[in-house]
């Protein structure tokens, strides 16, 4: 069958490969793009095509932030201090944060004990003296849980349920906080291209 006929078949692939679990991440501790289960969806619901753009893009940014050791993820590249352990971290709480605000739950550990008011850029400082494999494997549980989270959201009440944002004065509806999770990624998985090289030379768009 070829990709058309394929495409008009189904609406979204079977993910077949699931995220490792936690022990196996213990094993296997750096970020590799080849865990990132992806299938295609050439006609998929709103939902599914709004997911299928996010495993892209997580698939996309462990390729530019994999693989590499302490030195590496702290490095900055004058005037910027973006680094890449950096990006890996506050791309992590992103995820934590809108996600539980879309279930209506608590931000899960280790955010749940962040004063953001008096370290408003915890994430950003604190990356620098985490151990690589502490940073990756933060990430990649965090991305995980969130995909599955989602999935659960876009059937239970849909993307139109409306939850309150970061507080009860600002309302939105799921739709908005998964389009806000996507455009933070897609943000910031362009500036690690850019940062990753500098670093080594790593350029692309989609890992081979």
């Amino acid at each position: 069958m070829d990709r058309a006929a394929a495409g008009r078949s189904r609406a979204c692939a079977v993910v077949t490969k699931a995220y490792p679990s936690h022990r196996e991440r213990l094993y296997a501790p750096l970020m590799d793009y080849n865990d990132i289960p992806i299938e295609d969806c050439p006609s998929g619901s709103e939902g599914e095509l709004l997911l299928f753009a996010l495993d892209r893009v997580h698939r996309q940014f462990a390729w530019k932030s994999g693989g590499l050791d302490a030195d590496r993820l702290r490095q900055v590249h004058p005037p910027s201090k973006l680094t890449i352990a950096g990006l890996i971290k506050h791309l992590a709480g992103v995820e934590a944060h809108w996600t539980a605000w879309a279930q209506e739950q608590s931000v899960p550990a280790p955010w749940d004990a962040v004063d953001r008011a008096a370290q408003p850029r915890w994430d950003w400082e604190s990356a620098v003296t985490d151990h690589p494999e502490q940073l990756y494997a933060l990430w990649y549980d965090t991305i995980a849980r969130s995909r599955q989270a989602w999935e659960v959201m876009i059937k239970d009440g849909g993307l139109d349920k409306t939850v309150p944002w970061g507080g009860d004065d600002y309302i939105v509806n799921r739709r908005c906080a998964l389009v806000d999770i996507l455009e933070e990624n897609l943000l910031h998985t362009g500036q690690a291209s850019i940062v990753r090289e500098s670093i080594d030379g790593l350029t692309g768009n989609d890992p081979p």
